[in-house]
């Protein structure tokens, strides 16, 4: 016997169909937006830990910022003391220059020479002068030689000057100030205040 099936059986297949079309679209959108509200969570979540780096590097940097402005100031300090030290140093070291520079200049000036100026510039000493005759200014060149506290004279001109009745030489004359210790330089001058007592 046959049997003949007069259901819509096309249209309740194309019916399932849609409705499993339906339930996979609603499965995606919901796996979509699952995935999509996961990376943005992780998305999230690493940018503000990204920011709070960037908060305490700043901080950070603010600080060393700030402790960088101080070292500079303590530098600056630091130099502005070494550099007074230098100077207190200096002044210390060469502040009986002028006394002994004066002391010898009396010690070893011959007779008939006679001084017009003494600039001193650092070490080295710049004497103009008058002297009598050209012998005169050689004995002074060789007793700045010989003289512990003063070295390497040096002419740097000499010429006549005056009426030809009365004519001298002016002369100018370079020379440098010897450093030493005051108790190494002590013997010599020592040695030649006694050949001056020794003298008659």
């Amino acid at each position: 016997m046959t049997r003949i099936n007069l259901l819509p059986h096309r249209a309740e297949k194309r019916k399932a169909r849609q409705i499993q079309l339906i339930a996979f679209c609603v499965i995606s959108l919901v796996l979509g937006a699952l995935v999509v509200g996961f990376v943005h969570a992780a998305i999230s979540s690493k940018i503000s830990y990204q920011e709070r780096r960037n908060e305490y590097l700043k901080r950070e940097t603010a600080i060393l910022d700030k402790q960088i402005s101080e070292i500079k100031k303590l530098r600056e300090q630091t130099d502005a003391l070494l550099a007074r030290k230098t100077v207190v140093e200096n002044l210390q070291s060469t502040r009986s220059n002028a006394v002994h520079l004066l002391d010898q200049m009396l010690r070893i000036l011959p007779d008939g020479v006679y001084l017009k100026s003494i600039k001193q510039v650092g070490d080295r000493i710049n004497l103009v002068g008058y002297a009598q005759s050209n012998a005169r200014v050689s004995t002074l060149m060789r007793a700045v030689e010989d003289s512990p506290w003063l070295e390497q004279p040096s002419l740097v001109e000499i010429h006549g000057t005056g009426t030809s009745s009365n004519r001298i030489s002016e002369f100018t004359l370079n020379f440098n100030l010897t450093k030493q210790d005051a108790a190494v330089a002590g013997a010599p001058v020592k040695a030649a205040d006694a050949k001056e007592q020794v003298k008659p």
